[in-house]
């Protein structure tokens, strides 16, 4: 078994594509079938897709915690402090050398040097 798929949902989707830009993900703006307008990007076999609120949401979920493996681990931390984005000082875990971040909506994102 494999992931495929993973939608979060937000009020904010071109700031919040704009985030996980900056971490090296490369998104399109396009819509399929009766779907919203939506960011997409791939991951390997994973699609990330951003898109509205649900019609009945309120507010973005964000006990939702992601976790990326990054190529350039220093250099994206450096993008980071550039754009004025607060990281947790990056630390040895048992999973891994890692740091962790909030994307715009509050989610939990830990970025792991890969």
């Amino acid at each position: 078994m494999e992931i495929r798929l993973l939608v979060i949902r937000t009020n904010d989707q071109k700031r919040l594509a704009d985030f996980y830009s900056l971490l090296g993900l490369k998104f399109d703006y396009h819509k399929h079938g009766n779907s919203p307008m939506h960011y997409s990007a791939e991951i390997g076999s994973l699609v990330l897709e951003i898109y509205p609120l649900a019609k009945n949401q309120t507010e973005p979920e964000i006990n939702t915690r992601l976790g990326f493996a990054i190529d350039n681990f220093e250099a994206t931390l450096k993008l980071l402090n550039d754009n004025n984005i607060m990281f947790s000082e990056p630390l040895q875990t048992d999973f891994g050398f890692l740091t962790i971040v909030s994307d715009p909506d509050g989610r939990k994102v830990e970025l792991y040097k890969k």
